[in-house]
């Protein structure tokens, strides 16, 4: 801790904010005030608390007596939850809001947290505890969840390498504070090269001709804060995906495309290409794997999913992908065709393909997104989604004032019939600099049993939506409705989980590809007509969204649907296939890639483009050899809405079901047993497929 804070606080300043900062451990129902947190004072904290973990191991190996659950699991659940806790908190605002302070203490305290829970995992005399506990006569009298939890443990104790040599587990210490160390640069590298670009035009430009009133204003805007005038456009979303929709200059568009899809690569300066890392990050991952006696690094991720091998996976896709390609290619040449006959453009090229798809959905339902935009008013949305949640789960959602880390933040609290409180989550919507792009829900703290009473789990809700523009709100479009129900789905299965142990609370000890169902569940619900009515606001008229232009929602629900799909299954399969190797090399990412276009593509782009230079799900987000996750939950989440279909979408009955077989139940029991007690019955691709028209509806 020696001198961490000298050049901002004095000695005393120092002391008091490291005692304030280890004081949110304590009282984990108190919120914690953002704006008070230095960054230079999260160092002493985080490194008090492990070695705080450090010494309760220590404490629990030494003792003689029999392990029980209270002396064993409960001292490393508390000691380890403490940790968790305040790093978590740093891992987000890293997340949120990145600062040069706060990547210095990221990269300074990765090694050190990496080094504790590899000790931890790879313990082998905890591992004997863990073991004990299980050989006790009082394990066949625990409940079915703390079975659960220790088995759970045991098998962690296994992947983290307990039961290697000291060789072993030194070189497998290794590969987590390195891989630990690389993501975290792929992450800062993508984010600094997504910052680092801005394109400046005049006022008087004709460059823009096509772009949206209200995305004009967002630019101007942008402009404005620098103290300029004219534009400033940036790679962020909100900025990006307007102009590859409506900029009707094609140069524009190409410029812009080179830009987002050579982030990160050799286009970028000099040590900021992700390409180093990515193969680095691969040779560890395969050293992994030999080291825990796999044949390669897919199968040790799917050890802990649902998927049974990462062949089952790749024919799960193929076939996924065998069905999507014919209306994928059909699309493509209806595209090129339209793009060459109706808008001139000869030579359809990939920055083509957003600002064709959008003039040819105009043409064939006669509206566009930016006229569906105007009734997505971002308050209208937040009414109408937790409206919905209200009904179906017998809950209120109210904000409440609390200390955040940015003025755009809100936070809500979640109420039972009672009015009791039982849980709370951030909202951080829209796109910023120092903000990592993308959506995503982080638990704070999850609901657990301590000391008889209940502690109440809170969330953080993550997206990047296009900021208000003057005295107009966020205005959304049907894919960020569409997310922010995704995101808050996650979130339910975090809020309402009714488990006590940690270990299976929320999304803890959930199956990697079952944590997707309760999201993409909650995208069914936005296109349903009565939904539709409680979200939608007209930003200038404040009516409702009417009949007809839903009805063309409805009629171009499976516009594009194919593409998307074999984009999505691109993405998985090349995610699989690359952790399946054995032998990675200098060229094996564009090895795979390629293959994996050539079998499943429709649209190839071209040699510049990096695309797994910025794919951070599976290099620096939890998802290697998990990504089809997306898909595979998929295929639950649409047989279980299936049954809202059947039985009516606002059902009581049927929503309390799958709170009280799905959301309630965390990991406490395998995810399949929670399905089939919601289903009836396993799962079948055959609602995913009638949602995407791919087959008839019965």
């Amino acid at each position: 801790m020696k001198g961490v804070c000298k050049k901002y606080l004095s000695r005393n300043q120092y002391m008091s904010d490291l005692i304030n900062i280890l004081s949110i451990i304590d009282d984990k129902s108190q919120l914690i005030n953002f704006p008070k947190l230095d960054p230079n004072s999260f160092k002493p904290a985080v490194l008090t608390l492990i070695q705080r973990l450090k010494d309760t191991v220590k404490a629990v190996k030494s003792s003689n007596r029999e392990p029980t659950w209270d002396t064993l699991v409960t001292p490393i659940e508390d000691a380890s939850e403490n940790l968790s806790y305040v790093w978590s908190v740093v891992e987000h605002l890293n997340s949120v809001a990145d600062t040069p302070e706060l990547r210095v203490t990221i990269n300074e305290l990765l090694p050190p947290i990496s080094e504790v829970f590899s000790e931890l995992g790879m313990d082998e005399k905890l591992y004997a505890k863990y073991k004990a506990l299980k050989a006790e006569k009082a394990f066949e009298k625990f409940s079915a969840t703390r079975q659960r939890v220790i088995n759970k443990e045991l098998e962690g104790f296994v992947l983290a390498g307990a039961e290697l040599d000291e060789p072993g587990k030194k070189k497998m210490a290794d590969i987590n504070r390195e891989e630990a160390e690389l993501s975290q640069k792929f992450s800062e590298n993508l984010l600094d090269c997504t910052n680092e670009f801005a394109l400046y035009l005049p006022e008087d430009t004709d460059e823009l001709k096509g772009v949206p009133e209200a995305e004009l204003h967002l630019f101007a805007q942008q402009a404005a804060a620098e103290g300029a005038k004219g534009y400033k456009i940036t790679l962020h979303m909100p900025n990006y995906l307007p102009i590859m929709q409506y900029a009707e200059n094609r140069d524009l568009r190409e410029k812009m495309y080179h830009a987002y899809v050579t982030r990160a690569s050799d286009f970028s300066p000099a040590g900021k290409d992700n390409l180093p890392i990515i193969n680095r990050l691969l040779e560890l991952r395969v050293e992994d794997a030999h080291l825990l006696g796999y044949k390669n690094f897919a199968e040790v991720s799917l050890v802990r999913k649902m998927a049974e091998s990462p062949e089952q996976v790749v024919s799960f896709l193929r076939e996924l992908a065998a069905k999507a390609k014919p209306a994928a290619e059909k699309e493509m040449e209806e595209l090129i065709d339209y793009g060459r006959n109706q808008l001139g453009i000869k030579d359809v090229q990939t920055w083509d393909l957003s600002f064709i798809s959008e003039k040819l959905r105009e043409a064939k339902f006669s509206y566009s997104e930016n006229e569906v935009k105007q009734y997505f008013t971002e308050p209208a949305v937040l009414k109408g989604m937790f409206g919905l949640v209200e009904k179906m789960f017998s809950i209120k959602i109210k904000e409440k004032k609390a200390p955040v880390w940015n003025d755009d933040v809100k936070f809500f609290v979640i109420e039972d019939k009672e009015g009791k409180e039982i849980a709370g989550f951030y909202m951080d919507l829209y796109a910023r600099s120092g903000k990592r792009g993308g959506a995503w829900m982080n638990d704070q703290i999850s609901r657990r049993e301590v000391n008889g009473k209940i502690q109440k789990p809170i969330a953080y809700l993550v997206c990047n939506f296009a900021a208000p523009v003057g005295d107009n709100p966020s205005l959304l479009t049907l894919r960020d409705v569409e997310t922010i129900f995704h995101e808050f789905g996650h979130g339910l299965h975090h809020m309402l989980t009714r488990q006590t142990e940690l270990a299976v609370s929320g999304i803890s000890g959930v199956e990697w590809d079952a944590v997707e169902m309760p999201s993409q569940f909650m995208e069914n619900f936005v296109l349903n007509w009565d939904v539709m009515q409680t979200i939608t606001h007209h930003v200038k008229t404040g009516k409702t969204m009417p009949r007809e232009l839903f009805d063309k929602l409805v009629a171009a629900k499976n516009y594009g649907a194919g593409m998307a799909n074999v984009r999505q299954i691109e993405f998985a399969l090349f995610d699989m296939l690359l952790h399946m190797d054995t032998h990675p090399e200098k060229d094996t990412v564009n090895k795979i890639l390629n293959e994996v276009r050539k079998e499943v593509a429709i649209a190839f782009p071209p040699e510049y483009n990096r695309f797994a230079n910025s794919f951070s799900h599976i290099f620096a987000g939890g998802y290697a050899a998990g990504y089809y996750s997306y898909k595979w939950a998929e295929v639950l989440s649409a047989d279980a809405f299936s049954l809202f279909q059947e039985k009516g979408i606002f059902n009581p009955v049927v929503g309390n079901k799958w709170l009280d077989e799905v959301l309630s139940r965390g990991g406490s029991r395998p995810a399949m047993e929670s399905f089939v007690a919601f289903r009836g019955r396993k799962p079948s691709v055959d609602a995913l497929l009638r949602q995407y028209g791919l087959v008839e509806s019965k």
